[in-house]
């Protein structure tokens, strides 16, 4: 992956991902974009016993009181769908290495499931978001709304430091923004304010929320590489560390452990998944994991 530059741009960017990220999906799939994508059915079909994974949301509280026993409400599948990514673009996407950011990542994750949802006549759109909502880019479908994504993306000015991000405001923008039920995919490293999870619940009762989770390897083992500067890359505070000390990097990865443990503890009680995606990361690898996770959901 390239780091985003004043140099890219949209069609080349779009190009790349084409050749070397969607060609090899096509092969790794082959074809089945059913298990990443498909609709939201609105006609009832039938009804059904209840079975372990089914979604919550479908159980007839009606006929289970009646039959003393869980029932599901099935629906004639609508395959055209609407994809929302909320993009968490706060200063902390910036962190990685002179190859690869948080941010590229992003761009690229996006442009590649933009692209093969509007390949198969869905409509995408999407929210930004630093420190408040800088734009919501209406939903629409084919290539030209993939390269909008993508051009407003390398435009989204970088911050060099703001308040510690919030993420609230984001998800509650996508609450009273999405109207019809939508694939939503929250997009950010979640190094953040806590207090989101309600919110993040209360979305995923009206759609279907993932979270995808942004990090760097950095973020949670440090490299023993000497005296280095560390900065907050949310507030811009600067410190002096001594790699060579094990006592600090023993802290520094307990501090991170407990970090991670407590982020978990936070998206079970928002009731959603989360595919993690790394800046050293295939990002084929990293689609084909998540369409895996999306097929168990569904069962």
């Amino acid at each position: 992956m390239n780091t985003p530059t004043t140099a890219s741009t949209p069609e080349r960017i779009l190009q790349r991902l084409d050749w070397q990220v969607i060609r090899r999906l096509d092969g790794l799939l082959q074809g089945d974009y059913r298990t990443l994508f498909y609709g939201y059915g609105v006609d009832f079909a039938d009804l059904r016993e209840y079975q372990p994974e089914d979604d919550i949301r479908y159980i007839d509280w009606n006929v289970t009181a009646r039959m003393n026993t869980p029932y599901v409400r099935q629906y004639v599948e609508d395959r055209e769908i609407t994809a929302w990514f909320l993009l968490d673009l706060s200063p902390s996407v910036d962190f990685g290495t002179a190859q690869s950011l948080k941010r590229t990542v992003l761009i690229d994750f996006v442009t590649t499931l933009a692209r093969l949802l509007t390949r198969h006549g869905n409509r995408v759109g999407a929210i930004f978001y630093d420190s408040h909502i800088q734009r919501t880019i209406p939903a629409r479908g084919g290539r030209i709304q993939v390269l909008r994504l993508i051009n407003d993306l390398l435009k989204q000015p970088q911050l060099t430091r703001a308040p510690f991000t919030n993420l609230t405001p984001l998800l509650e923008g996508g609450l009273y923004t999405l109207k019809k039920r939508s694939l939503v995919f929250v997009i950010s490293d979640f190094i953040c304010a806590p207090g989101w999870e309600r919110t993040m619940n209360l979305l995923n009762q009206r759609h279907e929320v993932l979270t995808v989770r942004l990090w760097d390897p950095r973020e949670i083992e440090l490299p023993d590489i000497g005296m280095v500067v560390m900065e907050d890359a949310e507030t811009g505070d600067q410190m002096f560390v001594d790699t060579h000390d094990r006592r600090f990097r023993r802290r520094f990865e307990e501090a991170a452990r407990q970090r991670e443990a407590g982020l978990a503890q936070a998206f079970k009680r928002a009731g959603v998944g989360a595919l993690p995606l790394s800046t050293d990361e295939d990002l084929v690898q990293a689609i084909v994991r998540f369409a895996t996770l999306r097929r168990q959901r569904r069962r």
